[in-house]
């Protein structure tokens, strides 16, 4: 584990391996076989127990017979979705003539497609947030507050005030990764060790 985010081959023994490197076997092989068994402990918990996850996994509408005759009063995504799906709602104006639909689909893919440019984003001189400056960890915490926020709205039916505080949630979002370049180049950060520290 390496939380300084220092590369560890730029100081190595006599033997030409990193000082700050442990050997794959047997370290990472039990670490990863912890990780693997609880995993899947938890996971077979969920689905021999509680497959439905209270309506997160399986949702209810799933147990109701259909009706042909009756549209739901609200349909909610799968959980992993409910961000994005809050953002494609937050979108109730019309721009360039075209429809809010129409920009609630593009806002929706540019939230998940803006998450693969994000490595050429960050122009940080350090690669650990434990070393970068107030801006970074405060964006970082308005842009995890905002996503769980986005989730939970997503989640809900749709209201004037969740919708507004969708928008809101958007707007910090999108601020997080277009304000990067910015924020990340001109902030002081720590000096950072030349070894991995304990």
């Amino acid at each position: 584990n390496n939380p300084d985010g220092i590369d560890i081959k730029d100081t190595k023994d006599k033997n030409g391996k990193p000082l700050d490197g442990i050997a794959f076997h047997p370290y990472y092989t039990v670490k990863d076989t912890v990780g693997l068994a609880v995993f899947l402990f938890v996971f077979s918990v969920v689905i021999f127990f509680f497959p439905e996850m209270g309506g997160y996994f399986l949702e209810y509408a799933n147990f109701e017979p259909a009706n042909a005759l009756k549209t739901p009063e609200h349909i909610a995504p799968v959980w992993y979705f409910t961000p994005f799906y809050a953002m494609l709602r937050a979108i109730t104006f019309p721009m360039f003539g075209l429809d809010a639909k129409f920009w609630g689909v593009v806002v929706m893919g540019a939230a998940i497609a803006i998450l693969f440019v994000l490595p050429w984003l960050d122009r940080s001189a350090v690669r650990s947030i434990r070393y970068k400056g107030n801006l970074s960890k405060l964006m970082l915490v308005l842009f995890a507050i905002s996503f769980v926020t986005l989730g939970i709205l997503g989640a809900l039916p749709s209201t004037p005030l969740r919708t507004a505080l969708a928008q809101l949630g958007t707007a910090i979002y999108f601020l997080f990764f277009l304000a990067m370049p910015w924020y990340t180049r001109w902030e002081s950060t720590e000096v950072v060790p030349k070894r991995v520290t304990k």
